[in-house]
């Protein structure tokens, strides 16, 4: 998805999952903490006014509104953590889980590339 884009303008928006079926509207957006770029969006859904959190980065979002590419029933079953609460990390995790998207580096954990060695063994 755009990442320019003013989350206020999704706000509202009608939300049509893969194959085009409206599912809802997104009733409220969630950025990254690190670098406040749209990361999330609760789209409210159904006759129960549930929210379902769907990812920003895999969804585009055209002229009739935000298009997740993703089945409705995983859409449906998603997480509802409630809006207008901060999303903890575990929370995203669960998200992530669910959409079985690959999770994004941990910014204050670098990355392990030396996969050669034993814990405690000195290398060659």
């Amino acid at each position: 998805m755009q990442t320019d884009i003013d989350p206020r303008s999704l706000i509202g928006r009608k939300a049509f999952d893969r194959n085009g079926h409206k599912i809802g509207t997104v009733d409220e957006v969630y950025l990254d903490d690190a670098t406040g770029i749209p990361e999330w969006a609760a789209v409210r859904t159904g006759l129960f006014s549930r929210d379902a959190f769907v990812p920003l980065e895999p969804s585009d979002l055209l002229e009739d509104g935000l298009h997740i590419p993703f089945e409705r029933a995983l859409i449906k079953d998603a997480p509802d953590f409630g809006v207008g609460r901060h999303l903890s990390p575990e929370q995203e995790l669960q998200l992530y889980r669910h959409y079985s998207l690959t999770l994004p580096p941990s910014p204050q954990t670098p990355q392990d590339t030396d996969f050669g060695h034993l814990a405690g063994q000195e290398g060659p």
